[in-house]
């Protein structure tokens, strides 16, 4: 495991400053771009930016929230209703361009990681920014988008019981890469709902499938995006 560092920063994004989570291991080999759920970049995302950093990547999470964090679904659901397209996209692609200007990156194609709300994020920039995508691993989340232009390999974590992500939205989503020529490998994990590896979600957290799909997406990345 490396040791790493922890550095709040601050980026610009059409002109506006978006604050970020950055983390540099001592021999970094390769980046991956964070993109958290709807309830902010809350001390769960930061801690999952040091697990990877700690297998040697350089780590950058934006904040898509501006800073507010929600505790609860109706927080964040009323966060969702006030989120504007613009600001957001351009949180998303500034990150990305963060990151990959980062010691350690130089310019490399990135790895994504996306929960949720930021795991359709992560779909659509593999569809916005082709060049600077290699691999995206998104767990419990879906979008209707343009696959034709994307040319990363994808890796999905999917409960089996989601009222939010419903099967058959993925089976038409996988299917929708099949068609574009793109590589994907979906997994599903039983006895789980939403936001199952997340450990601050008592509610919903499932310790073992969470720990099955790190250890998918530390071998995704590690295959794929290795400087």
């Amino acid at each position: 495991m490396d040791t790493f560092t922890t550095e709040e920063v601050s980026f610009q994004a059409d002109g506006q400053p978006v604050k970020g989570y950055l983390v540099r291991p001592e021999d970094p080999a390769g980046g991956i771009l964070v993109l958290h759920a709807w309830w902010g970049l809350n001390a769960f995302f930061k801690q999952y930016c040091e697990r990877l950093a700690s297998e040697g990547f350089v780590v950058f999470a934006p904040d898509l929230n501006q800073g507010k964090i929600a505790q609860t679904i109706a927080e964040a659901e009323e966060m969702m209703e006030e989120r504007k397209f613009a600001p957001t996209r351009a949180a998303v692609i500034g990150g990305a361009d963060y990151l990959r200007r980062q010691p350690g990156v130089d310019g490399a194609k990135l790895g994504v990681v996306g929960f949720s709300m930021g795991g359709s994020w992560s779909l659509f920039l593999a569809t916005e920014m082709p060049d600077a995508v290699a691999a995206v691993s998104l767990y419990y989340a879906v979008e209707g988008v343009d696959f034709s232009t994307a040319r990363a390999e994808f890796q999905g974590h999917f409960a089996e019981t989601d009222e939010w992500t419903p099967e058959e939205a993925v089976i038409h989503m996988k299917g929708d890469m099949d068609q574009a020529g793109l590589k994907a490998e979906f997994y599903h994990y039983p006895g789980t709902g939403h936001w199952f590896v997340e450990a601050d979600r008592p509610d919903a957290y499932q310790p073992e499938a969470a720990a099955l799909a790190w250890e998918r997406t530390v071998k995704f990345f590690k295959d794929r995006i290795r400087n």
